[in-house]
């Protein structure tokens, strides 16, 4: 089995940055996370929990 690479570069992880091989690629993933880079997007309902049409 092969070590575990970074995600961020692909190079190898090291120990003191897991799961990041240095300082720079978790700076760079925690500025993803801070600036909505790994967000998901979403659909809004076209109607609202308070605009449901009254049946009665």
């Amino acid at each position: 089995m092969s070590a575990p690479s970074c995600p961020i570069c692909g190079k190898p992880m090291q120990e003191a940055y897991r799961p990041f091989c240095s300082k720079r690629c978790a700076d760079v993933d925690l500025q993803r996370w801070l600036s909505g880079g790994y967000a998901i997007p979403s659909v809004e309902d076209q109607e609202g929990p308070d605009e449901v049409e009254d049946e009665g």
